[in-house]
Parts: C-alpha cells; sequence; structure tokens
C-alpha cells in the first residue's frame, strides 16, 4: 500500500512516528511522512534508514524566545483547557493551513492515511478524498470510559466517570471544535460534532501507543481502538551518541539520577540556567549524583556555578535508550515518551508535570507503583524535589516492580503490532 503519515508536535510526538513509518516501510509498503515540530528544526535533513519519503514542514514553528514565553505561560495555568486552548492558538494556529493543503498532497497520492490524533487536517482531507483514516493516540487518557478517567479517583465508580466524561467532552468540544469546523466549511462538509470520537478515535483504526504494562483496554472503547503498544525505534542520528564525558563520569562513580525536562526545558538562558541550579540544589539536597540535561548549559550555568564535577556532570543532550538504563532513577516531566522511555529501562521515575497530560503520565507511573508523588512545575522547589528523590531511591520495592515491568515490556513490539494490526484491517487496499 500507499501510505501517508503526518505529525506535529515536539520531538515526542516525532520519534513515534518515525518509527511506525520505518515498521511500514520495511514492512513493503511505500511511505511518505510530513513532520512539523513545533520547536525546533531537529529533522531538518533527517534521512530515513529504510527509504521513507520525509517533508519536514514550517519547523520550527515559533522561535526559542518565543517557546519560552509560551511554556511559562502554559505551565502557570491551572486549568488544563486554557492549557490546550493556549498552546494550539500559538503553536498549531500559524501552520495549521500549511498542514492542510500538505494534507491534501498525501491524500491524493496514498491508499490509507495515518495521523496523529491531533492532526485534524489529515483527518479531513482524508475523510474528503474518501480513503481509509487510522489516528494514533499517544496517551490513553484521551479515550472515554466508565471505568476511568484521569481526573476521577475510585470513589466515583462507573457513574461518576461517565458524568466527567461528559463534562470533559463538552469542555473539549467548546475549546476545539471550531478547529476543523473552520476546514470543513472551506469544504462544505457537515461539521464534527465531538472532536474525541470523530477526530480523535478514528473509527476504522485508532492505534494507542502505549505499552500494555502501562495501559489496558477498557471492555467499553470503541472496537476501532487498540493497545499496539510504545512505538519505539533505536537512537535515531538526532538524538546523538554516548558522549565520552558522559561515559568517564558513568563509570567513575554511583550510578547516578538522570534529570530532564526535555522539550519543556525552557529555551532562554536566564530561566535555563534557573532550572539548571534548581536541579543541581536538588540534587546536592538529595546527596546523589546526578547527569543534569540542559541543551544551553554552557552558555546558562557556567558563570553561576554550574561546572561538571565528579558529582554532577552537565549534558545538552544524550541519547535517553543508552543512558537511562545505567542511572538509578530518572526525574523527568511525564512526556509520553520519556515516561514509556524511563519504563523500560527498568527505573522508577520522579515527574515534574508542567501540563495535565504530564500529570496524568506521573499519576499513572504513580499507580503502578514506579514514581514517587507527582510534583508541579509551577510549585516546584529543590527541596521538595530532593525529598521526592530521596524517597525513590530509599523504595527497594520501587526499583524491584520498575524493573520487573521493563522486562515484560521487552517483550513487546509496537510498531510490530501496529504494522499488523493496520494489515488486517486495510488487507483489501493490498
Amino acid at each position: 500500500m500507499k501510505i501517508g503519515i503526518q505529525t506535529w508536535g515536539s520531538h515526542g510526538d516525532v520519534r513515534p512516528f518515525l518509527a511506525l513509518a520505518e515498521g511500514l516501510q520495511a514492512a513493503g509498503h511505500e511511505v511518505s511522512l510530513v513532520i512539523t515540530c513545533f520547536d525546533g528544526a531537529l529533522y531538518a535533513g533527517f534521512k530515513s534508514a529504510r527509504g521513507v519519503k520525509i517533508r519536514v514542514l514550517a519547523s520550527p514553528v515559533v522561535s526559542p524566545e518565543e517557546a519560552e514565553k509560551i511554556g511559562r505561560l502554559v505551565y502557570t495555568t491551572r486549568n488544563p483547557m486554557t492549557q490546550m486552548a493556549t498552546i494550539l492558538r500559538l503553536c498549531y494556529d500559524p501552520v495549521e493551513d500549511a498542514m492542510f493543503d500538505a494534507a491534501q498532497s498525501l491524500c491524493a497520492d496514498a491508499d490509507v492515511l495515518i495521523g496523529h490524533y491531533f492532526m485534524h487536517p489529515l483527518q479531513i482531507a482524508a475523510e474528503k478524498a474518501g480513503k481509509p483514516y487510522v489516528s494514533v493516540l499517544l496517551s490513553h487518557a484521551a479515550i472515554p470510559s466508565a471505568f476511568n478517567h484521569p481526573l476521577s479517583v475510585a470513589v466515583f465508580g462507573q457513574t461518576g466517570n461517565r458524568v466527567l466524561w461528559w463534562l470533559t467532552q463538552f469542555a473539549l468540544n467548546r475549546t476545539l471544535r471550531h478547529y476543523p469546523n473552520r476546514l470543513r466549511q472551506q469544504l462544505g462538509m457537515p461539521l464534527t460534532q465531538d472532536i474525541v470520537t470523530q477526530v480523535w478515535i478514528s473509527p476504522q483504526l485508532a492505534l494507542v501507543a502505549v505499552s500494555p504494562q502501562i495501559c489496558q483496554a477498557q471492555a467499553d472503547w470503541p472496537v476501532s481502538a487498540h493497545v499496539c503498544g510504545f512505538l519505539d525505534m533505536p537512537n535515531s542520528e538526532v538524538e546523538g551518541v554516548v558522549p565520552a564525558a558522559l561515559a568517564s563520569f558513568l563509570a567513575a562513580g554511583d550510578a547516578p539520577v538522570y534529570m530532564t525536562f526535555g522539550s519543556w526545558m525552557p529555551a532562554d538562558a536566564f530561566e535555563q540556567g534557573n532550572t539548571m541550579r534548581l536541579f543541581t540544589q536538588a540534587a546536592a539536597l538529595a546527596g546523589c549524583r546526578a547527569i543534569i540535561q540542559s541543551p544551553g548549559w554552557q552558555e546558562c550555568g557556567q558563570d553561576d556555578g554550574c561546572e561538571s564535577s565528579d558529582q554532577v556532570l552537565y549534558v545538552s543532550a544524550a541519547p535517553h535508550h543508552a543512558i537511562f538504563p545505567l542511572c538509578k532513577a530518572i526525574v523527568h516531566h511525564g512526556g509520553a515518551g520519556t515516561t514509556q522511555s524511563a519504563t523500560l529501562a527498568g527505573k522508577p521515575s520522579v515527574v515534574v508535570a508542567h501540563i495535565s497530560e504530564q500529570e496524568h503520565w506521573g499519576n499513572e507511573l504513580r499507580r503502578l507503583g514506579i514514581a514517587g508523588k507527582l510534583l508541579k512545575r509551577r510549585k516546584l522547589t529543590a527541596r521538595g524535589l530532593a525529598t521526592q528523590i530521596k524517597a525513590v531511591l530509599n523504595a527497594q520495592q520501587m526499583t524491584v516492580k520498575a524493573k520487573s515491568i521493563a522486562e515484560a515490556m521487552k517483550q513487546e513490539n509496537g510498531v510490530a503490532e501496529a504494522v499488523r494490526l493496520l494489515n488486517r484491517t486495510f488487507a483489501k487496499l493490498g
């Protein structure tokens, strides 16, 4: 089959689609992938190992200075709908029309279209062209169920969860429905009534790209929704290699705690320096060695005493798959990719959430017994972070449980399962 794929977001929203595209190409399909990375030009010039046709569109959407302002505005906002609306208004609106044009071009030449669940331009273009559409959900928090809700507690029960989901979908539609409906009006198409069941969860096939160790399909999910597992891949060239200084640091003492906010690390030098100092102070208070990932550490921290030593090493980037297994614990922001990489490495986490989706991941790891108390970026202090690091390092049962879950995850192959589901669903097109 000819398969067109489109995604938008940060590195964590691109990497799973690269993995899926490579897997589909290896299975004999002809794959085209359109990437819009809103916070960087990481994929400019990126070449597929298996010959996937890759187009990078309008990347980065925002400048580093704008990204910093947006990040600070979002993580200091308490209302999750306001958070989502802000991100889309500032990082999606500017390129929506360009992505819609690219989506229509993909549809003209593809048999099947696959999109990030936020990729309503591709869903609309596929529907207009009469082509099958597959949505890929990077979090299971977006699927309504009477058996759970990201904000619920057990005492609410099924009735409480149904009410919460009704309220959630009502709020989501008020916040987001105008996006697809603007494009639908341009094409004279019927308007979207529910963003969740008509855009996010394709009625033909919706792949939930989460390990079954973390996410179990619920009995009342739509029949099209399938848990395929983590869409993982070997480290790519954009993720770099293990620097010599990092290898030497790992060999020179106790296993460290790895500390990263990934794409949520502040972009400007002042705020990045503040975050580095917070991490550094927390590591000292916790009494642990630490690797602190900060893309601009050389410019941001050295004037303020953030210099590498035998206790702390600063790195601009490092391949998480290679480094995480060599650490004691991972402090991170709760992104879908980082969360599953830390879990696959068999390491407990300390999650510092910036937005509501990251809070969901932190709560899920807590539920599994492989993370400490969820922390929130807007309230974070070095002492509070140190307390949670110490709690995780002292909880031997947490490390044992993390290793057990990792062993089970290693038996999974999310890409292979996704390819199998796609082949089975659209076999008549091949």
